[in-house]
């Protein structure tokens, strides 16, 4: 009986096979195969575009500017281990690809190198590609300023990486070392002049790469290799027996910092960008110009950007400024918001340093401010929009309420919480610890608890190539240049002329460059270039504001503003740099021993 069953079977297996061989020979609904997607020119575009994705935005939930002094990161999820320097091998914190942040896990290691292998991935197929030459050129440059950004990224945050041109196959061997810091920076420059060569005279869609982008992303990195971290000789890291990996240990810094500012000004001469609005007639056009900038679908400013539609990043970390940072008194998420000290950064709009020990100052902190502070900045009392309508008839007008006011109850005084504070009647647990929020990038008009914004993140604008020239211009001691070029952005500003010389220079550069670009990705690595982190990183400060009720019991007296702390943060001289983690170290044997110091 067995012998017959066997049988049965193997006729019942014999009349299989040509099945089997026809499911094996189906192929995916949800994939195209490779040769296909190197023979149609639309694939071909599409597998770059994917790439553009390994190019962080800072539209999610939670921005870089509360990994630094700009904000806090109201919901904390762990950013309180970046913000006290806890990050290890093991322990990539908000920061690791598991992380359910979109754009934080960009940063890592193991994610931007997956975007290396695509580009590396394209320069293998496209020669052989069957499209028209012009077509492949510019495919060819988009895909090198990709790869010179993604490096970019990987040599910020970790020093000198692994070089890689290659996509590797399963037999490949991994082990491969860590190239210098010097050789990191040439590959990029190399990069984004290949790049900006292809794309040159070439109009390709809005958001793509382009020549301007190219040359633009190399200004940004040759300032890098001007500055102070990268040419410290490795003395922060306390006799790390690599310097090579983590900045120069030798060479010329002034030619540093020469190819820096030529690098904007190849920018600058290219005369296709220019700053939006350059000379307000009055401090309110001002900050009704710099909030323009930021949510207009298009400026004169743009260099490199992505847009976005209400239907891309469905995701609840994805793409929603409005909804992430509007106050909770309007149902937002009131996500990042600005600390105290980024707060007192802001100068009087006579250009002098605002001051807590000025009674005047401190009795009215938020009058006669930087106009771009009223672009940036929510603050109590702040006109806004109309308020959701079950709170409208709380607060008619739409006015940010981050206070607490005392009220009589016949026999003494109760004390009643603002609208926008964590002790809300509405919404507390999304209320502001700093008693700000960000105004900056939000769009008023939209009402952000239903509705999504659709403007561009600006990744490069041509404010930064101006800082940038700036910036080479002070290292070269061409202090005269400097403050002609600074001071376009203050007229912008409608703020008076910079008129310091040496240090007090660098100092309102500095606090120029954190204003201006406020919230855009730049001050978390502007602080460790500058070597200037272990202030950056002190306890995070916010404001308590108190109404006293008057004698009468119905008027009140003037506020109270005292400056409290709202975080503990801690500063390692080791959080210059990320670790490399654990897995990759294992899987590597070439990395063992090249960890990044003091971890």
């Amino acid at each position: 009986m067995k012998r017959i069953l066997s049988i049965i079977l193997g006729v019942v297996l014999l009349m299989q096979l040509p099945s089997c061989k026809k499911q094996l020979d189906v192929l995916p609904v949800d994939q195209f195969a490779d040769a296909n997607v190197w023979a149609d020119a639309s694939l071909i575009q599409t597998f770059v575009n994917n790439i553009y994705s390994g190019v962080p935005h800072g539209f999610s939930c939670m921005m870089m500017a509360s990994m630094a002094d700009e904000s806090m990161y109201n919901a904390d999820f762990g950013s309180s281990n970046v913000t006290k320097s806890l990050m290890n091998p093991s322990d990539m914190s908000i920061f690791d690809p598991n992380f359910w942040a979109a754009n934080l896990k960009q940063y890592h290691w193991a994610t931007e190198y997956k975007f290396v292998r695509a580009t590396n991935l394209f320069f293998s197929k496209i020669d052989a590609a069957p499209i028209d030459a012009v077509t492949k050129d510019g495919l060819k440059g988009e895909v090198h300023f990709l790869r010179a950004y993604i490096y970019n990224n990987l040599l910020s945050t970790y020093g000198g990486v692994p070089i890689i041109t290659k996509a590797y196959g399963l037999s490949d061997s991994f082990a491969v070392p860590r190239n210098t810091y010097d050789e990191n920076i040439k590959f990029i420059v190399a990069e984004c002049d290949l790049s900006a060569s292809l794309l040159h005279g070439k109009t390709l869609a809005s958001g793509r790469a382009s020549e301007g982008a190219a040359l633009a992303l190399k200004s940004r990195v040759m300032l890098s290799a001007a500055g102070d971290f990268a040419n410290n000789n490795g003395a922060w890291a306390g006799g790390y027996a690599h310097p090579e990996l983590i900045g120069y240990v030798g060479g010329d810094r002034m030619a540093r910092w020469q190819a820096a500012k030529d690098a904007a000004m190849a920018v600058i001469n290219l005369g296709t960008y220019s700053l939006y609005m350059p000379n307000p007639a009055s401090a309110a056009e001002a900050t009704q110009n710099y909030s323009d900038i930021f949510l207009k679908q298009s400026t004169s400013e743009d260099i490199f950007f992505k847009y976005f539609t209400t239907k891309v990043d469905q995701n609840w970390d994805g793409y929603n400024p409005g909804l992430y940072n509007n106050p909770n008194g309007y149902h937002g998420w009131g996500s990042n918001t600005p600390l105290q000290q980024f707060v007192d950064a802001y100068e009087m709009n006579d250009g002098t340093k605002f001051s807590w020990d000025n009674p005047n100052q401190a009795m009215a902190p938020y009058t006669a401010r930087d106009p771009r502070f009223y672009s940036t900045v929510n603050y109590d009392g702040a006109k806004w929009r109309s308020r959701p309508a079950d709170v409208i008839s709380q607060d008619p007008v739409g006015i940010i309420n981050t206070s607490f006011r005392e009220k009589w109850n016949g026999s003494s005084a109760d004390i009643m919480p603002g609208l926008d504070t964590r002790k809300s009647a509405f919404e507390n647990w999304n209320g502001t610890y700093t008693g700000y929020f960000l105004r900056k990038f939000v769009d008023p008009t939209i009402d952000a608890q239903f509705n999504k914004q659709v403007q561009p993140w600006r990744y490069i604008r041509y404010t930064e190539v101006i800082l940038n020239y700036v910036e080479a211009c002070i290292g070269l001691g061409q202090e005269l240049e400097a403050k002609t070029y600074l001071n376009m952005i203050r007229k912008r500003a409608f703020m008076p002329a910079i008129t310091e010389s040496g240090s007090a220079l660098v100092i309102r550069y500095r606090n120029e460059r954190l204003i201006e670009l406020a919230y855009e990705g730049q001050r978390f690595f502007d602080v460790r270039r500058w070597l200037i982190a272990a202030p950056a990183y002190a306890n995070a400060k916010g404001i308590d504001i108190l109404y006293k009720l008057n004698a009468d019991h119905i008027t009140y007296a003037p506020p109270i503003y005292t400056v409290k702390s709202v975080q503990d943060r801690a500063w390692n001289a080791r959080f210059y740099l990320f670790p490399i983690a654990l897995d990759e170290i294992n899987r590597n044997a070439k990395l063992q021993g090249f960890q990044n110091p003091l971890y």
